[in-house]
């Protein structure tokens, strides 16, 4: 009996699949359990639609996301620190800091998990720091680091 899966089962498939199980499993557990649905010409048709709107959805989400990565790389923005001994920090500039810069700065609110530091910045100086808002849209900020 071919199925709709409704949700990811393991050694089945993934949720919006179309599987062939049999008429005893789809009828005594997937059914009971809402964890499949009958492969009807009608459920095909609307599982289509839906993977057509998430599709639209997602490419609408990849050019946000690369307007964004233009609007980012052009900004530069200035982190203050205190400064120890010659041009050492006292602490760190770390992902959140960062990002609070940028939101006070440039005006852009992004979430810090985003940005791609790959260990806290502890002296002055300029850096290039990556930020990934999405699989195919990566930003390069510029960071001043500067001493209070």
């Amino acid at each position: 009996m071919k199925v709709i899966l409704t949700q990811n089962i393991k050694g089945v498939g993934r949720a919006d699949d179309i599987v062939n199980v049999s008429d005893g499993y789809a009828r005594n557990y997937l059914f009971p359990r809402k964890m499949a649905v009958a492969a009807t010409d009608g459920n095909v048709k609307q599982i289509e639609k839906r993977k057509q709107a998430e599709e639209a959805k997602g490419e609408k989400a990849v050019e946000e996301s690369k307007d964004l990565a233009g609007q980012i790389s052009e900004a530069q923005i200035t982190v203050k620190g205190r400064v120890g001994t010659g041009t050492k920090l006292y602490g760190s500039i770390t992902h959140a800091d960062i990002a609070d810069a940028l939101e006070e700065q440039a005006g852009i609110k992004i979430d810090k998990r985003k940005i791609e530091l790959e260990e806290p910045i502890k002296s002055l100086g300029s850096y290039e720091v990556p930020i990934r808002l999405h699989r195919e849209a990566v930003a390069n900020l510029k960071v001043e680091v500067v001493g209070e």
